[in-house]
């Protein structure tokens, strides 16, 4: 790591305020969702979350002074972090949440960081694991095997439903990691936020049209509100700080919004849900989240450049 990166490394009052409004908006998504889920397709969902949120941030650029509409170097980043980071876990998320409780299904999610710092150890210098960092993956798979072992079991609609939550846990691994990779000349945290949205929510509503059929869209209306929170306090607002907070801490400790997501999500679940928790998902979700903090808390490697 160079002298200049290291002057520029954030303050932990950065890192903090950020994770927690990171943490708290997108742990509150599970309960808009859950409040549609089964009412309206989770294309549907996918595309009204991407399309509001894609909305909101074209606005906020445009007051701001900028032109919202892509450059041409951008659009390949726009395209994969689209996919990544959008429509593809947000269907997944809006199918999960049909047979799985929102604590479960965030704490599943929440081993994402694990996988993030593991392949981060390969690709980045300054995220290389110790000691420290392999024992938390280690001990965070255990706890993920735990809590979505049974699950795989009961088969159908449940076994599907776990399956979906793991591909979107890698999915956003593979978009964290390359927002990483994306060089600073080419990837200003806003206007990736805003990328990332408008091919979401295109993405989406192809899908929702040609598969889930124009129809489907009509369900949103009796969902507005829920709708509102989802795609603009729960998607644009967390999507753009986000993507300033892991330019500035590294996709490491940036992915410690895991650590704190599932519980926001399982707290939402029980007190507005009514939602209960097995002994077992608890046990299993401190143990993952005893890995994420073990993973994302270790200092990082300065020696580097």
């Amino acid at each position: 790591m160079t002298t200049a990166e290291l002057r520029s490394e954030p303050s932990r009052g950065f890192i903090a305020t950020n994770l927690l409004v990171c943490s708290f908006f997108w742990g509150s998504s599970y309960l808009f969702i859950k409040l549609m889920s089964g009412q309206v397709s989770p294309f549907a969902i996918a595309a009204g979350r991407g399309l509001l949120g894609a909305a909101s941030l074209a606005l906020w650029l445009r007051w701001l002074g900028h032109n919202p509409l892509p450059q041409r170097h951008e659009i390949r980043h726009w395209l994969i972090l689209g996919a990544t980071n959008g429509w593809l876990p947000n269907i997944l998320v809006a199918y999960a949440l049909i047979q799985l409780a929102s604590g479960p299904a965030a704490m599943i999610q929440a081993a994402g960081p694990l996988i993030t710092a593991l392949v981060a150890h390969m690709i980045f210098a300054e995220e290389r694991l110790g000691g420290r960092r392999l024992a938390g993956i280690l001990i965070g798979l255990a706890g993920v095997a735990l809590l979505i072992g049974p699950r795989l079991f009961e088969g159908g609609a449940t076994m599907l439903s776990v399956l979906a939550m793991v591909a979107t846990m890698l999915s956003y691994a593979a978009g964290n990691l390359y927002v990483r990779a994306v060089p600073a000349s080419s990837g200003d945290p806003m206007r990736l936020a805003l990328g990332q949205q408008v091919c979401s929510g295109g993405v989406a509503l192809l899908l929702t049209l040609f598969i889930a059929g124009p129809a489907s869209l009509l369900a949103l209306s009796d969902h507005w509100a829920a709708m509102l929170m989802l795609g603009l306090a729960c998607t644009a607002i967390p999507m753009t700080v986000f993507m300033r907070l892991i330019r500035a801490a590294g996709p490491t400790r940036a992915a410690m919004t895991g650590y704190l997501v599932p519980t926001v999500a399982a707290a939402m679940g029980v007190l507005v849900l009514g939602e209960t928790l097995e002994l077992r998902q608890v046990a299993a979700g401190c143990i993952i989240l005893a890995g994420v903090f073990l993973v994302t808390t270790a200092p990082r490697r300065l020696g580097a450049s």
